[in-house]
């Protein structure tokens, strides 16, 4: 059985959210953590969807809502795509709205936007480390 490491290697964050400062703040934020790379920026499902085939993060900090695309639509066809990927639901909507729906299933975490930015980036790093565990063992 081989094994791998991930400890060392750089975890890819895709940030998409339609408010620019959002985006930029976010990728300054994980630009600033040791073995975090923001591989890029969307600022709609659409852009996130190239961006998915273009870059292949590790993990998606995705707003749900969003024109062109919302973070619903995005998803599912995110997770078609790259099943191993993983969307980390990031939104102002109420927790108690998200769970409701159908399309949780796409997301592998909920995050409101309010979380702290040390909870948010230890949640990057955890859904991370799934990836990573889900490219070894898949």
């Amino acid at each position: 059985m081989l094994m791998f490491s991930c400890e060392s290697s750089t975890l890819r964050v895709l940030v998409v959210d339609d408010h620019e400062l959002t985006r930029l703040t976010l990728q300054l934020a994980f630009s600033c953590q040791e073995n975090i790379q923001v591989v890029g920026l969307a600022s709609n499902g659409k852009e996130a969807v190239e961006m998915v085939k273009r870059s292949h993060p590790d993990v998606i900090v995705l707003d749900l809502q969003m024109p062109v695309m919302d973070g619903w639509s995005a998803s599912h066809q995110i997770k078609a795509m790259s099943p191993n990927t993983q969307i980390l639901a990031y939104s102002s909507v109420e927790e108690a709205n998200i769970s409701q729906t159908k399309s949780v299933l796409n997301f592998d975490y909920i995050c409101k936007k309010d979380v702290p930015t040390s909870e948010l980036i230890a949640l990057v790093r955890q859904l991370g480390q799934r990836a990573g565990n889900a490219s070894v063992t898949g």
